[in-house]
C-alpha cells in the first residue's frame, strides 16, 4: 500500500524547529502501515529537511549558531541576493542539509530512535508557509 499527502506548514521564524508530532497527526494512514517506510519531502529550495535530538532544545539552537557562522549571510562574494542577503545563503544551506528524509515505520509508528525528531530547518528570515510531500508505502496489516 502507498499513502500520498502534501501538508503545508505554517510560517517559522529562523531556526530549526521540530514537526515530528505534526507529520502524525497530518498523515494517520501511517497507522495503517505494519512495515514500512516514510518518506518526507520539502518542495524549497531555502529551508531543508534533517533528523535530530528531539530533547533538549539547546541542540536546536547550536545547530544554528554553527550553521550561521558555516555559510553567513555577510559573505562578500554572493551574487544572487536579489531575494535578499539571507536567500543564497539559504540555498547553500538547504543543500547541506537536505530535502527529505526517511524514517522506518513499523507496527504503525515512526520508528526514530528515542532522541530523535524530525526538523524543519528554516534559512529565511521570512520564508512563508512550507509545504512538504509526505508518502509512506509498505505492508498494511
Amino acid at each position: 500500500m502507498i499513502y500520498q499527502k502534501n501538508i503545508k506548514l505554517r510560517t517559522y521564524p529562523p531556526g530549526y524547529h521540530l514537526i515530528t508530532d505534526l507529520i502524525e497527526s497530518e498523515f494517520p494512514e501511517i497507522r495503517q502501515i505494519k512495515t514500512g517506510m516514510l518518506h518526507v519531502f520539502i518542495q524549497h529550495t531555502s529551508a531543508a529537511l534533517t533528523i535530530n535530538e528531539n530533547a533538549d532544545p539547546t541542540v536546536r539552537k547550536d545547530f544554528e549558531t554553527f550553521v550561521n557562522e558555516l555559510v553567513p549571510e555577510s559573505y562578500p562574494r554572493f551574487i544572487h541576493t536579489y531575494e535578499g542577503t539571507d536567500d543564497m545563503p539559504a540555498h547553500l544551506k538547504s543543500s547541506l542539509m537536505g530535502c527529505s528524509v526517511q524514517v522506518p515505520i513499523g507496527g504503525g509508528k515512526l520508528l526514530l530512535g528515542i532522541w530523535q525528531g524530525i526538523y524543519l530547518c528554516e534559512f529565511r528570515n521570512h520564508g512563508g508557509p512550507r509545504k512538504l510531500v509526505l508518502t509512506a508505502f509498505g505492508e498494511g496489516f
